[in-house]
């Protein structure tokens, strides 16, 4: 048997979940547009552990969605992580967020683009095809009308993520399905850690760093006048 934490900060959604043999038993999570991860993530993952009725040294791993996704949310979420695998001697699991994210959509055909917001008309995204295997690599683009027309052309394509909402400005083709208010979340994350627990596909607890794709770029503060 095996019991998997999994924790998700990628976006606003602070989620938590415990999963035995890859399937979610609890899941808290938010929903909030606003950033609320420092103040929520350990409160959620005391709640899961005393929802199951078990303490901290009962886990067998802890997963983390590795990115891409905010930078603030993804430092919050893996410093987390990290604590525990080193107060309880756990193995590091890293979950890839657009992975995950694209398990949410259930379809017999076609392809899944999945996306996060990043700066102005931009994405982090990544495709797969309908059994999730992941057919282009993630990439951090600036959307135009000509985006992922390729892949319009040869049939349906569902987009998911925060990215969708400026996508749909953008993109207007008879393929194209927009699948809205949707989110990385730690229920998706409880099987694709099993898989590589089962493994020992971990991380190197020291070392292991968040997936940024691209560098922070802090903005300069407004000047008062």
């Amino acid at each position: 048997m095996s019991l998997i934490l999994s924790i998700e900060t990628a976006t606003t959604n602070c989620s938590v979940s415990l999963s035995k043999e890859g399937k979610t038993i609890v899941l808290k999570e938010d929903y909030d547009k606003s950033y609320s991860h420092a103040e929520r993530l350990h409160v959620y993952i005391d709640a899961v552990l005393k929802e199951a009725k078990i303490s901290q040294n009962d886990i067998d791993a802890i997963a983390v969605s590795k990115g891409p996704g905010s930078y603030t949310g993804l430092r919050i979420g893996v410093s987390a992580a990290k604590g525990l695998c080193f107060a309880l001697e756990k193995p590091l699991i890293s979950v890839a967020t657009l992975e995950a994210l694209a398990r949410q959509v259930k379809s017999d055909n076609g392809i899944i683009v999945s996306m996060l917001d990043a700066r102005r008309m931009e994405v982090y995204s990544a495709i797969y095809d309908s059994n999730y295997n992941q057919i282009r690599e993630t990439r951090a683009q600036i959307l135009d009308e000509k985006s992922f027309e390729d892949y319009l052309e040869k049939g349906k394509v569902y987009f998911i993520g925060n990215g969708v909402e400026k996508t749909k400005t953008l993109i207007n083709h008879p393929n194209a399905v927009f699948i809205d208010d949707k989110l990385p979340s730690a229920n998706d994350m409880g099987l694709l850690a099993y898989n590589k627990y089962k493994i020992s596909d971990t991380e190197d607890v020291a070392y292991f760093e968040p997936y940024y794709l691209k560098d922070f770029v802090a903005l300069k503060p407004k000047i008062k006048s």
